[in-house]
């Protein structure tokens, strides 16, 4: 078992039980998330026989390396990782005037299957540990001198349907002793897993944004087979009952496919739905793709959307896409995996892929 897969309450259960205070557990996770440790044998403050324990139980290598790395003319920075076991996935690093954010992956592949996204043609290969999203960070952190200040979790694969392993790393992203971002700087996407969203809520305080891309469940069940199981009304339901923190909002994304969901009316049922919610809404023009059929609206068409939304008395917002000439933007990640033949064509989701309760 890696060390990094054990979040801040389990690393400190680990340590008691071999008879130590629980405050060498702060010790021990600042030498991996500060210092950057590589063995047990640099954590000085600790006994030798404490770390000579350590070493026979835990891990402490880096679960990954970098394949590749690609430069977008925006300044985008994409990195292909390959796993312990050969498997691939990608994170985004995207500077801006005022802050750096990181969009990191949480499963390699999806099985939500949204007919946008290139991630959700692979399908779902499998879930990475708390060790492999921790380390994402970890990593870029070390390559990059400018200091990541903010963190999403919007790249490959639906953050929910890996419900434990991110909240680990969550729990290790947040705590003070550990990484120790502010939860405030922290925002997890999910495309509506229910109950997942209300365990969540009630377990960790963070930013949550719910992929909506259609005003009505005929719409939406097409471009995400999950609102089958998972219907808007109900979707709406646990977003106005969501804890948002303070001077927060909901975020809501929305992905405007031309000539399938930016249409007036389109705006105009969307305005009504979210009526009443403290929310903003993200407007994210269709990023193309091969071998995905859809194409991005015309810049008017999105600007007119947006206004029909404000008049709604909507926050929105139009999210500049970056990264798109290295295939880094929203829903381009696919880790170099054949996606024009698997998962061609996907309109269904196979519940024994999604662990939900």
């Amino acid at each position: 078992m890696n060390a990094k897969d054990l979040c801040p309450e389990e690393l400190e259960q680990f340590v008691v039980s071999f008879g130590e205070k629980p405050y060498r557990a702060s010790q021990i996770a600042k030498w991996i998330y500060r210092d950057n440790a590589i063995s047990f044998a640099q954590m000085t403050n600790l006994s030798k026989e404490f770390r000579s324990s350590l070493d026979k139980n835990l891990l402490l290598n880096s679960t990954m390396s970098v394949a590749e790395e690609k430069i977008s003319r925006d300044g985008t920075i994409k990195f292909l990782f390959e796993l312990f076991d050969g498997k691939r996935i990608e994170s985004v690093l995207i500077p801006d005037k005022t802050r750096m954010t990181l969009c990191i992956s949480t499963q390699v592949g999806c099985a939500i299957g949204c007919t946008f996204c290139l991630t959700g043609r692979i399908g779902k290969i499998r879930n990475l540990r708390a060790s492999e999203i921790l380390d994402q960070y970890l990593m870029v952190n070390k390559r990059d001198t400018r200091r990541i200040t903010n963190l999403v979790f919007m790249g490959m694969g639906e953050p929910l349907d890996n419900f434990d392993n991110t909240l680990r790393a969550l729990k290790t992203f947040t705590n003070k002793d550990y990484i120790g971002l502010s939860p405030k700087k922290i925002t997890v996407s999910t495309s509506g897993l229910i109950p997942r969203i209300r365990e969540l809520g009630n377990q960790i305080s963070i930013n949550l944004s719910i992929s909506l891309n259609a005003p009505d469940d005929e719409l939406r069940n097409e471009l995400m087979p999950i609102n089958r199981r998972y219907p808007l009304k109900d979707l709406i339901e646990v977003s106005r009952n969501f804890p948002v923190p303070k001077r927060k909002s909901l975020t809501f994304e929305y992905v405007l496919i031309k000539g399938v969901n930016d249409s007036s009316d389109d705006a105009r049922t969307l305005g009504k739905l979210l009526r009443g919610i403290r929310c903003k809404v993200n407007l994210i023009p269709f990023n193309e793709a091969n071998p995905l059929p859809y194409h991005t609206p015309d810049t008017e068409q999105v600007a007119n959307f947006q206004r029909i939304l404000i008049s709604y008395g909507i926050n929105a917002r139009i999210r500049k896409n970056r990264g798109r000439d290295i295939m880094g933007a929203c829903g381009q990640l696919a880790a170099n995996y054949p996606t024009s033949e698997v998962m061609k064509g996907r309109k269904k989701i196979r519940d024994h892929e999604l662990r939900q309760s």
